[in-house]
């Protein structure tokens, strides 16, 4: 949720205007879709990568202020807590070296805002969860000071009610309470953006929903939490209860989260979208004084600020997007099931393989989620985030009948069609084999960010630090492994 919100206290009819004009904007955009209004034809994709800032001993410290007043630069935007930053990457046509140019670029990037973090006693790392955080970390006073976060923590825990659970067994077990959502800032992940045509938004979407459980099974990096170890990619559980508004009573009659993946493969933007203003309340009720149907009218393009806005406080896995540049309006598909890092090779090697893969499947006559329950797919990302690449998924039931290990799906069906998916975008080989070669190397070493994380936890405390000191020292070896820039399945084990 990237639009600015200016701190107000909400009133009956501000939800009664603010839920009128949602409806207006679904229509309008029902128009523009019916009246072929949307750009169409270019291949472009965009990257934002959150961070989080570290001190001298490992543990995050709040001083987000501070290093994006040294960075001074708008590709720089502040997340929910003041350890968290965001980096926005300018969208960029899907061909040719565009995966190594996305390379040299965030290496520049995140080299000078590690450089301007040190002058502030910090250090940026790019993690799924940080392990040095502790629930002693989760107040209010740590929200990063902009109205938006206090008011979306305003709203949720309202209609909540009572604490928010954090329930999550695993390797070791946690349970415990938060009275706000603080516990989401835990959670640095990227976002990959694909902007389609009307008619390809489907096949992307639902080759996105398809794929998700493999991503999260290569690219998992989060097996810590508050001190314990928990799944190989434990954002997802975390991220799916701590903005949870459903007391037991709500989930139990069937409401659906707030952090959702979905019920269904579509056939049509419109059921996205639809469903949003169906199955959501609208949690920050600030109206524009934009009229779509007159600009519209007029041959104009309105900015449907209202469906923007509330679509950005639906979270799922795998977002719909309208958005307008260059005076157009466009749909993009939002990826958001992965973790940060380990490094910008590993960042990019999990994008070569998304963008891969979502085309060749957007492509295939007989796609697979003809041949996959949609349940599926949603029991697929719950098994791969809590065993990583350990994980046994279901496929096509036209070709496995049972559930098969995930490095053997992709080294025999998924690399192969992401290598297609991308010389069909037109990129180039070199490209295509060095990012690609890195989700091989993976699958067959049997390493990740998750795993090498594990490992070297268990060294430390072996070695015979306490659980503080080990979590502190894994911490800071693994910052420096990141800037060497070799992907994480090279990392040294021992």
């Amino acid at each position: 949720m990237g639009e600015r919100v200016v701190a107000t206290e909400f009133t009956g009819a501000d939800r009664t205007r603010f839920r009128e004009r949602l409806r207006v904007g679904f229509e309008v955009f029902r128009r523009l879709l019916a009246e072929d209004r949307f750009e169409r034809g270019r291949a472009l994709m965009g990257v934002e990568l959150e961070l989080d800032l570290v001190g001298p001993t490992g543990r995050p410290v709040m001083v987000n202020q501070d290093v994006l007043s040294r960075i001074a630069s708008q590709d720089f935007q502040t997340e929910l807590g003041q350890f968290n930053l965001e980096v926005n990457i300018a969208p960029h046509k899907l061909v040719g070296t565009v995966f190594s140019e996305l390379a040299e670029e965030l290496r520049t990037s995140l080299s000078y805002a590690d450089r301007q973090a040190r002058a502030a006693g910090a250090r940026i790392v790019m993690i799924g969860i940080l392990p040095t955080l502790d629930e002693a970390h989760m107040v209010v006073e740590n929200f990063s000071p902009e109205d938006r976060y206090f008011m979306l923590n305003d709203e949720i825990a309202q209609v909540r009610g009572e604490d928010f659970v954090v329930e999550i067994d695993g390797v070791e077990h946690l349970r415990t309470t938060f009275g706000s959502i603080m516990p989401e800032a835990c959670n640095t992940s990227v976002q990959f953006h694909l902007q389609v045509s009307p008619e390809t938004f489907a096949p992307a979407w639902n080759a996105a929903q398809a794929l998700a459980g493999v991503q999260v099974a290569l690219g998992a990096n989060s097996p810590f939490l508050f001190g314990r170890q928990l799944w190989a990619e434990t954002r997802i559980p975390l991220f799916e209860q701590a903005t949870d508004f459903r007391v037991q009573e709500l989930a139990t009659q069937g409401v659906r989260p707030r952090v959702w993946f979905g019920e269904r493969w579509i056939s049509s933007p419109l059921d996205l979208f639809e469903e949003n203003l169906k199955y959501f309340t609208a949690l920050l009720p600030v109206s524009s004084d934009e009229d779509p149907e007159k600009i519209l009218a007029e041959g104009g393009v309105p900015h449907l600020p209202e469906l923007r806005l509330h679509n950005g406080t639906v979270y799922r896995w795998n977002r719909p997007v309208y958005d307008v540049a260059r005076g157009k309006p466009h749909l993009r598909v939002e990826n958001r099931v992965l973790p940060a890092g380990p490094t910008v090779v590993d960042v990019l090697a999990n994008a070569a393989f998304y963008y891969g893969c979502v085309r060749s499947m957007m492509d295939d006559p007989d796609p697979v989620w003809r041949h996959m329950p949609f349940a599926a797919a949603a029991h697929n990302l719950h098994t791969a985030a809590r065993h990583g690449l350990g994980a046994e998924v279901s496929w096509r039931t036209d070709r496995y009948a049972g559930l098969v290990p995930v490095p053997d799906l992709v080294l025999r069906e998924l690399l192969p069609a992401a290598r297609r998916g991308l010389d069909t975008l037109g990129i180039d080989p070199r490209d295509r084999d060095e990012f690609l070669g890195v989700i091989e190397g993976r699958c067959r070493t049997g390493r990740n960010g998750a795993t090498w994380l594990s490992a070297a936890f268990h060294r430390l405390v072996a070695g015979g630090l306490d659980r503080a000191e080990a979590l502190e020292r894994l911490t800071l070896e693994y910052a420096d492994l990141m800037l060497t820039g070799a992907p994480a399945h090279t990392w040294p084990q021992g």
